[in-house]
């Protein structure tokens, strides 16, 4: 790795490299092991630098990760939001810039902390620090957790972690390894060994935690059928394209006779509630003389504040209902002045913000069982998730991928989705407008799928769980104390360094 010494605006274009292949970990292209060797990479590049130029070297690593990992974001903003290219490019790179500065923070305060032996400081210091700022990421700001190490794991060994300690174990778990490979490359003969240790004792215990089963399936299981509509999204809201909808989802559900649960994507109905109401109620009556449950996703109202929500109602046996709690800025609700919110309304942009469900919602109900809900992205914020369990025997998501087009975007939020599913030890019925519709295994592997951008049913029979994996009863908790105690420890050492090296009075 000696190519990787190079100092300064070279050093940097190489971790803009190194961050840019980082996407090929995740999905759809799935070479995990690249989450291991680029974050060695980047270490090696920060090794021997000042704070400030590893900082730097951070932020090109995150810069290159996000913009080659996140392109899509322009298809939401430009192509289908309708934001003029300028404010599209403008937003999109202000957030690579944003959270690019997480891998920076981490980089400046790796080299600041300089105490303890390599072993110490590679394999166990720089991955907690790493691991710190990818959780910061997860809630600051209302987070982005998109590209999170953990989830290039979904399809590795390292996977037996997630019930255990959440993917943002598995992120840890990760870097640890990335740190004993530059160790085994650049380190001394102690310092092998050492990492040697690590490695051995990382192999140990996931072939321990392998295949193991942490919830009980139920001794009956659900029929569901899932409806992938795929109205490509500059039809959807089109005045001559409202009948069809309504008429393509009323005809495949009421098809459906012998499901127990039917589920449509999120806002699958192109109206507010209130406008459908008749047709709504129809299907309801329907479903309801035939014992059957469905979950809508539809736009409503709250009438105290005449504000609009995105929500998932129930149809025929209960009528329950989620709204969405997590919104996504810039979709959602707009963080911005009113001078710039007049401006955006003068100029035709979506400036409205949408309501935020309340934070105590109750899980869906559907026979016996419940469904633990989320919308969209919310599924990305795993901790959300935990309010509805254990009670909750399944999970379910209806989103709209089609705001990204044919881009990684839907593989990648499958992938988060599945994450959630092995954390959680659950099913998960996952909706989508123009896919990936799919049926995932308590175990995180899809059990079916439906193609992207077809009109089609998914059928399936999916047993609830009961239990609590390690994960439902602590969430990051465990693994942001260890993480903390470690920089901790490091910056004892580092204290007690320099006070060792401060010439005797």
């Amino acid at each position: 790795m000696s190519i990787l010494a190079r100092s300064g605006r070279r050093g940097r274009w190489l971790a803009g490299l190194a961050g840019a292949a980082l996407p090929l970990s995740f999905a759809p292209f799935y070479f995990f092991p690249l989450a291991i060797v680029l974050p060695a990479v980047l270490f090696a590049l920060w090794d021997g630098q000042t704070p400030r130029e590893a900082g730097w070297r951070g932020f090109y690593f995150g810069f290159g990760a996000f913009a080659t990992g996140t392109y899509w974001l322009y298809l939401s903003l430009h192509v289908f939001g309708g934001a003029p290219v300028p404010v599209a490019v403008l937003l999109m790179v202000s957030l690579w810039c944003a959270v690019a500065a997480f891998p920076a923070i981490a980089g400046y305060l790796n080299m600041r902390l300089t105490g303890g032996s390599r072993v110490l400081r590679w394999c166990l210091i720089w991955p907690a620090v790493f691991t710190v700022c990818e959780w910061v990421r997860l809630w600051l700001f209302t987070g982005f957790p998109w590209l999170s190490l953990g989830y290039s794991q979904i399809d590795g060994p390292l996977r037996a972690w997630a019930p255990v300690i959440g993917v943002y174990g598995v992120s840890f778990v990760t870097l640890v390894l990335a740190g004993a490979l530059l160790t085994v490359i650049r380190g001394g003969r102690m310092d092998r060994i050492g990492a040697g240790v690590v490695m051995l004792t990382v192999v140990v215990a996931t072939f321990t935690l392998h295949d193991r089963d942490w919830t009980q399936p139920a001794d009956e299981s659900l029929k569901v059928s899932l409806i992938q509509g795929s109205i490509p999204q500059d039809r959807k809201w089109a005045r001559e394209q409202l009948g069809p909808t309504l008429r393509m989802y009323r005809d495949l559900t009421l098809a459906e006779s012998d499901r127990d649960l039917i589920v449509w994507p999120e806002v699958a109905v192109p109206a507010l509630a209130y406008q459908v109401r008749e047709y709504l109620d129809a299907i309801d009556e329907q479903l309801a003389g035939r014992g059957q449950q469905l979950y809508l996703g539809v736009l409503t109202r709250d009438s105290a504040s005449g504000q609009y929500r995105n929500s998932l109602i129930g149809l025929g046996v209960d009528n329950g209902a989620y709204h969405k709690r997590h919104l996504v800025p810039f979709g959602e609700f707009f963080p911005v002045p009113d001078s710039i919110r007049h401006w955006m309304r003068s100029a035709g942009l979506p400036n409205q913000d949408t309501l935020a469900g309340a934070d105590d919602q109750s899980p869906l109900p559907v026979k016996v069982w419940s469904l633990a809900p989320s919308i969209c992205y919310e599924d990305a914020f795993g901790t959300e998730l935990l309010d509805f369990l254990p009670e909750a025997g399944m999970l379910i998501n209806v989103s709209n991928d089609a705001w990204f087009g044919n881009s990684i975007a839907a593989y990648q939020h499958l992938q988060i989705a599945r994450m959630r599913s092995l954390e959680m030890g659950r099913a998960m019925l996952r909706t989508s407008n123009t896919g990936i519709t799919a049926i995932i295994g308590a175990d995180g592997r899809i059990v079916s799928e439906l193609p992207q951008f077809t009109t089609a049913v998914l059928r399936g029979e999916v047993r609830p769980r009961t239990g609590a994996t390690p994960y439902v009863r602590s969430g990051n908790v465990p693994v942001i104390i260890v993480c903390v105690l470690l920089i901790g420890l490091a910056g004892y050492l580092t204290r007690r360094q320099t006070m060792l090296s401060l010439p005797a009075d």
